[in-house]
């Protein structure tokens, strides 16, 4: 049985409470992989989806969607708004947000301090 990215992120979500340290690390960058995985197949379905939309309508849709923006962005920049508003709202990346949250709260980070 093939296990999807959305599978695969709330797994490593439900598996990491009981990690810390450098385990919960591994899981972390893990998931932030299929993360991005998933937000780049999103982005370009969203991108062929708005295809025939103006920049204004792009606008439009993207302030809709709760995403602030104006016809002075990129029609790049509006598609990538337009599936962030989007992206964010699937279990995978909830869960992601969940996790590396609860991460940060244990000190776990992808990102490095200085």
């Amino acid at each position: 049985m093939m296990t999807t990215n959305t599978q695969r992120i709330l797994d490593l979500a439900a598996a990491a409470p009981a990690r810390d340290g450098e385990d919960l690390l591994l899981l972390l960058r893990e998931a932030n992989e299929l993360y991005q995985e998933g937000f780049e197949v999103l982005r370009r379905t969203v991108a062929g989806r708005f295809a025939g939309l103006s920049a204004g309508e792009l606008v439009a849709a993207a302030n809709a969607a709760g995403m602030p923006c104006d016809v002075s962005q990129d029609r790049a920049e509006l598609l990538l708004l337009l599936a962030l508003a989007e992206w964010e709202m699937t279990p995978a990346a909830m869960a992601y947000s969940e996790m590396a949250g609860d991460a940060a709260r244990r000190g776990v980070s992808l990102i490095p301090e200085e």
